[in-house]
Formats: structure tokens, C-alpha cells, sequence
């Protein structure tokens, strides 16, 4: 049975750490508040921006003619991993990483035999892993988390896209962490370029006959690169809502785990209390006994 001493100390110790789940659970739920309002703005305007953009680039000469829809035959794959800077929220990073690991052997196993798969890491803990997993990573704009903005995003977005266009890649695909709720988080895969039409059992078939103000190449042409700044930037978002999600969930988690050992702590510490005193009775009576017998 440990010392009386040594178990105190751990009750100090757990006291310690309950105090910084609960304030990193606090500091998660303020931060969750402002990412969760962000995304949910942001989605019907991706949403519908993305819908537009893929059915009008398949209906219109221009659209069809942009380098952001060129399908090629796929030898060359950029895969964007969307994870944190920061761990102490759960599986939410090594799921993405599984995730994105699964994909590329599922689908780009040839591809990536060949060393043709590179990583782009949004976030410090997926391009830290994927490095020791001997991937070509960008790590350029893997502190994008650090200074989030859509002028960030945006960036990134761009290099991308002039790299498609340049034929660097053949495929670019987007994994991150879609957010549902607090304490749920669901791993997304999207294809980011080409740009393709999205099919679904709603849609009519045959050609739609636009009109277009100001001309049709105009708008094609700038709302195509804006749809795929954007369709980056609201993964990022949902990644963000997601990380504070999942922090908040494990942190809840890490202070009843504490307070449940804090509780077994604290009988041990009685337990052993109580077995101190009974020992020191048990001398006095039994040194009261010996005196008598002189």
C-alpha cells in the first residue's frame, strides 16, 4: 500500500489536471461558438456557388473549355489534408490521416508506388505524420490555422490551380473533417479539381439554356476560380468547427475520467489514513500492556 504522502501528492497532482481540462473544455466551447456560426454561414453560398459552377461548366462552351475542368488521365495526384495545429482532442487528427492514407491506397496505390502522390498539409499535426510516412509534402501553408482568412485559403487555392493548369497534377482531392456536431465529426473526400458536374436523381437531363448578364465567358471566368477558393476555404472552416468540437468532447471526457480517479484517490488516501491510526493504537495499547506487566 503506497505512503500516505505518495498518495496525497497524486491527488494533487489529478486536482492539477482536472483544473486544465476544465479550462481547455471552456476555451473550446467560446471558440466553437464563433467557428460553428461561421461555417453554417458559409455552406448554403459554397453549397450553391459549387452546384452552379459544375452544372454551367458542363452546359457552356467556355466552361468546358476552362483548364480548371480538363480530365486527364490520372498520373499525377496532389491529396490536401485538413487537420490541427494542436492535439488533446481525441482521434480527430489520426482519423483524417487513416482516412487519407486509406483513399491514396484504394485508389492511387499505382500512383503513389511511383512516388507521383504528393501531400498538400493544411494543419501541423497531419503534415508532421505524413512526412514520417515518407510523403512529398507542401508545408507551406501547413501554420494556415494559425492566421485563419479566406485571403489565406485563398492563396493556397491559387498555387493549386496554377499547378492543375500547368498539368502538375491530374487530380486534386480535398480529406478533412466535416462538422455535424459537437460531438460528432464526419471525414470527408472531395474531389477539388477537375471541376466536375455533380450528378444527382433530381437533376433534368439535356442541355440548360442560360442567359447571361454580362456575357457568358465573364461569368464563368470569374466565378469558376472564386467556387474552388471557396470550396477550399469551407473545408478549412468545417475543419476548424470540428477541431474545437472534438477538443471540447475529449476534454469533457479527460475531467470525469480525472474526477472518477480522484474519488478512488481519495478512498485509497482514507483507507490508508485509517490503517495508520489503528497501527499507532494498536502500539500504544500493546506498549500500555507491557508497562502493566512490570
Amino acid at each position: 500500500m503506497p505512503s500516505l504522502k505518495e498518495v496525497r501528492n497524486r491527488i494533487v497532482s489529478v486536482n492539477s489536471t482536472t483544473q486544465i481540462t476544465k479550462a481547455m473544455k471552456m476555451v473550446s466551447a467560446a471558440k466553437l461558438r464563433r467557428a460553428q456560426d461561421a461555417i453554417i454561414q458559409m455552406r448554403p453560398y459554397a453549397t450553391k456557388l459549387n452546384e452552379l459552377i459544375a452544372t454551367v461548366s458542363a452546359n457552356t462552351e467556355v466552361g468546358a473549355s476552362s483548364p480548371y475542368t480538363k480530365v486527364r488521365a490520372v498520373e499525377k495526384v496532389l491529396v490536401i489534408v485538413v487537420t490541427s495545429d494542436r492535439g488533446l482532442c481525441g482521434a480527430f487528427n489520426s482519423n483524417v490521416v487513416k482516412a487519407a492514407l486509406a483513399h491514396i491506397n484504394e485508389k492511387y496505390a499505382s500512383q503513389a508506388a511511383k512516388g507521383n502522390v504528393e501531400i498538400m498539409a493544411l494543419g501541423k499535426k497531419g503534415g508532421e505524420t505524413l512526412q514520417k510516412r515518407g510523403f512529398k509534402t507542401n508545408t507551406a501553408y501547413m501554420d494556415i490555422f494559425q492566421r485563419l482568412s479566406f485571403a489565406n485559403a485563398r492563396q493556397a487555392a491559387e498555387e493549386v490551380m496554377e499547378a492543375f493548369a500547368e498539368a502538375k497534377y491530374d487530380v486534386v482531392e480535398l480529406v478533412f473533417n466535416e462538422f455535424k456536431n459537437v460531438a460528432t465529426q464526419i471525414i470527408r473526400v472531395e474531389q477539388m479539381l477537375p471541376l466536375v458536374e455533380k450528378k444527382d436523381d433530381s437533376s433534368k437531363t439535356g442541355k440548360i439554356d442560360y442567359l447571361f448578364e454580362p456575357s457568358e465567358e465573364e461569368i464563368v471566368l470569374e466565378l469558376m476560380p472564386k467556387a474552388i477558393k471557396m470550396q477550399l476555404f469551407k473545408s478549412v472552416l468545417e475543419s476548424n468547427a470540428s477541431e474545437h468540437g472534438a477538443r471540447m468532447t475529449a476534454m469533457d471526457k479527460a475531467t470525469d475520467n480525472a474526477n472518477e480517479l480522484l474519488r478512488s484517490l481519495k478512498i485509497e488516501y482514507n483507507r490508508s489514513r485509517q490503517a495508520a491510526i489503528t497501527k499507532e493504537i494498536l502500539e500504544i495499547v500493546g506498549g500500555a500492556e507491557a508497562l502493566k506487566g512490570q
